[in-house]
């Protein structure tokens, strides 16, 4: 059984979505028995993070860090790892694209849960579109989520 914990120290508490959005993509995956922790934090934290652990001096919109990446671990269960989202910068990146907080923290929550299973974007083209189309098909399967022809939801 997949279990997963959402951690608010942003007090964002408009998540509830969530749930119904990473139990679909670990269908998708065929993920049986898995856990991991989403953060929904602020740019301060997300920023150091980045810095610390990818030596970037900036905060991005969601770091994913996957205990699967240490090959010598072993467990009856997967535990994925963490994913930090930045709240501040979910809410600047759904206006500069025109769609609602709720499409952009469900992008970002598959984004970053896909990265804990193994896909990598910046590995190249192929990758880059296997791991694009996944998120739209997680993210298409839901009304609130679905992308329109429009620029609203």
């Amino acid at each position: 059984m997949n279990k997963f914990t959402i951690v608010d120290l942003y007090g964002y508490r408009k998540y509830h979505y969530l749930k119904r959005i990473i139990r679909r993509t670990l269908k998708m995956e065929g993920v049986k028995a898995s856990y991991f922790t989403l953060i929904l934090t602020d740019d301060a934290m997300v920023h150091e993070l980045n810095q610390k652990y990818r030596h970037i001096d900036r905060t991005t919109d969601v770091l994913s860090f996957a205990f699967e990446d240490n090959a010598k671990l072993e467990y009856n269960i997967r535990q994925l790892g963490e994913i930090y989202i930045s709240i501040p910068q979910m809410k600047v990146q759904a206006e500069e694209y025109g769609h609602s907080e709720i499409r952009e923290l469900a992008f970002l929550t598959v984004h970053g849960l896909l990265h804990l299973l193994g896909y990598d974007h910046t590995l190249g083209k192929e990758q880059e579109k296997e791991m694009f189309a996944k998120q739209e098909l997680v993210l298409n399967g839901f009304k609130r989520t679905k992308k329109t022809q429009t620029n609203g939801d």
